[in-house]
């Protein structure tokens, strides 16, 4: 278990979400992207918003999405400040935060975009958090997706959490050696910064290895291939599919009566 925890961001629970066909949540990652795009209101957004934590909720996960919001919305903070400032189509003022004056045209463009965008993310940890990235390159690779782009696809998983964990090693190092790594911004900054390097490489070097030992196992032989683990049997695969297609159905359904 420990060592699924350092290759992954799954988190194990015994959870309806946790249940659900990974296909399934491919399958909703699209219809949250694609639904906004049909209909570009910002109910429909809002909505989709809503859904995402809940589930979220549901899995016990949505502690352990927290950081990558907290992340994804300091970025998208700065698309709020600049497109309010200097959108091309700013017309009419909002509010004024201090000297700086937020136009409506530029303000609720940004708006829109970070919405989309916190969906998205919502629903890959959806995905990320409650699928085993092994469960999900198998059942690709048995719906006949490339034995080579499900490694690519698996090593995408895991390359954040290895990165974390070297980071860290790095840092107890790094901090045995009588280094400041904690304390105030500049402090953290300063300390961080030189663990970029090792880090990435580290990543590269650890892909590469296990991209060795996969060769010499016969990772790229063209025989037929079988697989160690049985099919799983997922819980309402067929009545959950059906919803989603629903759903984009309707939306498609709502846009040409719109």
């Amino acid at each position: 278990m420990n060592n699924l925890k350092a290759l992954t961001l799954y988190e194990d629970r015994n959870t309806f979400i946790h249940h659900v066909h990974p296909i399934n949540k491919l399958i909703y990652i699209f219809i949250i992207i694609v639904v906004p795009l049909i209909l570009p209101l910002f109910p429909v957004l809002i909505a989709g918003i809503i859904m995402n934590t809940v589930l979220l909720l549901i899995a016990n996960v949505f502690k352990k999405s927290l950081p990558i919001f907290g992340f994804v919305l300091l970025i998208l903070l700065t698309v709020l400040i600049i497109q309010g400032l200097f959108h091309a189509e700013n017309a009419t003022p909002l509010f004024h935060l201090g000297p700086l004056l937020f136009y409506k045209e530029g303000f609720f463009y940004a708006l829109q975009i970070t919405l989309r965008v916190l969906n998205i993310v919502a629903a890959f940890m959806i995905l990320v958090l409650t699928t085993k990235p092994s469960d999900l390159v198998e059942t690709l690779v048995r719906k006949g997706l490339s034995p080579k782009i499900g490694y690519v696809l698996q090593s995408v998983f895991q390359i954040i959490p290895q990165m974390l964990s070297t980071m860290e090693t790095i840092s107890d190092a790094q901090r045995s050696r009588g280094m400041e790594t904690e304390g105030n911004l500049f402090v953290r900054i300063k300390a961080f910064l030189p663990l970029l390097g090792p880090v990435v490489l580290n990543s590269l070097i650890q892909t590469r290895e296990r991209a060795m030992a996969l060769e010499v196992r016969g990772f790229s032989s063209l025989r037929h291939k079988t697989f160690l683990n049985e099919v799983k049997n997922y819980r309402y695969t067929t009545f959950i599919q059906f919803t989603l297609w629903l759903v984009l159905l309707a939306a498609i359904i709502w846009r040409v009566v719109l």
